[in-house]
């Protein structure tokens, strides 16, 4: 567990020294994943490790997201060290994915915040990657069950597979489905194609791009790559918010 945190801590802070806005702590490393609910160790695993990034890194806001899809886990992690969101994978509806046929909990998941973490911002997927719907449905029409009736306070838009591009005409689509909701995109960054998506996003989630291969055949964040990687996002949203007067 000690080289776990130490991995995950070091991961932290070559992320803040890059510029990033938030950082955001996941189970990657538990392939394959449980479905649903995770086991208790691996609720305690995160919470310790959550614990130590937000006392190393105090002005960065925290997100939990327990893979596949446990929910109810990442509020509680989320409660007890004071993180300020969650990434919900699949929020409502239905989707077959990698680990079988997974349902949306988004009654038990929004009361279940009330309770524990009123304060707890949720961020959910739109068709999630490495899935794919039960049955086709509208984009618009899922887009409108996960912010209004699903409860979402931001959405993801990402690629098929983890690293792997989104659909610029996919954001794009989303964008207009809901305008006034905050909108990220969650796979496939780059520095070099920054200014691709962000004329139609607020924000996004990147990993992939900024490791490099470490000493133990792992990848690791590097901080230069996040530097670079921030400077240029930043500058493709600001250009973004000047042409359409966001």
């Amino acid at each position: 567990m000690a080289a776990v945190v130490a991995a995950a801590l070091a991961d932290a802070r070559a992320l803040a020294d890059g510029g990033v806005g938030a950082l955001m702590l996941e189970n990657y490393h538990d392939i394959p994943f449980f479905p649903r609910e995770v086991p208790a160790e691996t609720t305690a695993a995160l919470t310790r490790v959550a614990v130590t990034l937000r006392d190393a890194c105090p002005d960065l806001p925290l997100g939990i997201n327990v893979l596949r899809n446990d929910a109810h886990a990442a509020l509680a992690v989320a409660a007890a060290v004071g993180a300020a969101f969650v990434r919900v994978n699949v929020l409502v509806g239905a989707a077959v994915t990698d680990q079988g046929l997974i349902e949306g909990r988004a009654a038990e998941v929004l009361r279940l915040r009330r309770q524990l973490a009123p304060g707890v911002g949720i961020l959910a997927d739109v068709r999630v990657k490495h899935a794919a719907p039960l049955a086709p449905r509208p984009l618009d029409d899922e887009v409108a069950d996960l912010r209004r009736r699903g409860g979402a306070d931001a959405l993801i838009v990402s690629g098929s597979a983890t690293g792997a591009a989104a659909d610029p005409e996919e954001l794009h689509a989303v964008r207009l489905a809901e305008p006034d909701a905050p909108l990220l995109v969650g796979s496939g960054l780059t520095a070099r194609n920054a200014a691709l998506y962000a004329p139609h996003c607020d924000g996004c989630i990147v990993g992939t791009s900024l490791q490099v291969a470490g000493t133990d055949g792992r990848r690791r964040i590097d901080a230069g790559r996040a530097a670079a990687f921030t400077s240029a996002f930043t500058a493709a949203l600001a250009g973004a918010a000047t042409e359409d007067g966001r």
